[in-house]
């Protein structure tokens, strides 16, 4: 599928709304959509550096978009710390994420002027807050794909808060269940 958007400066400038809420705002002002990253993708390539940001638990049970180059994950469960009032395990930051996505620059042959595109499950939940954890960090275009790989949810109807409104998965683009072990780095914490 080839999806139609308009490529001419988008390293430079947001191609999506910039979000209402506040939280899922970043201080680069830049965002896509699922469509407009796959075709940021296919029209720059490997100059271009797509980073699916969750834990890949996760990612192992919800689906896969092969275009994504790198899995670092920017939150992930800790097996060994149980959230007793949410009845979770608990959640943790990686502090070493900015450190990550540095590398997976470097290994490519990348600098930090090469354009980052983050993607989460919903677009903000983490997509923002992993961007701005690059603020400050020499990064100089971080986008959030604002959609993420399974969208929003449907707000009414049988299939309430099932996520089937937008995202990568829901936009006709490449995903599926098998994963590519290249691309989940081995042995990083």
């Amino acid at each position: 599928m080839l999806v139609a958007v308009s490529l001419q400066g988008m390293a430079s400038a947001h191609a999506a709304p910039e979000p209402v809420n506040p939280d899922r705002q970043t201080p680069w002002k830049l965002y896509v959509d699922s469509r407009e990253a796959f075709a940021m993708k296919q029209a720059q390539g490997d100059k271009v550096l797509l980073v699916d940001v969750r834990d890949p638990i996760e990612i192992m049970f919800t689906g896969f978009a092969p275009t994504v180059d790198v899995v670092v994950p920017f939150m992930s469960a800790n097996l060994s710390k149980w959230n007793e009032q949410r009845s979770v395990y608990q959640v943790e930051r990686d502090p070493a994420f900015a450190e990550k996505i540095a590398k997976a620059l470097t290994d490519r042959g990348l600098g930090k002027d090469t354009p980052i595109l983050l993607m989460c499950r919903s677009g903000g939940e983490r997509g923002a807050p992993s961007a701005k954890a690059l603020w400050g960090r020499g990064f100089s275009s971080v986008y959030v794909v604002v959609d993420g790989f399974e969208g929003d949810t449907i707000k009414d109807g049988p299939q309430k808060n099932w996520r089937r409104v937008d995202g990568w998965k829901n936009s006709g683009l490449p995903w599926g269940y098998t994963l590519d072990r290249s691309k989940f780095p081995i042995g990083e914490k």
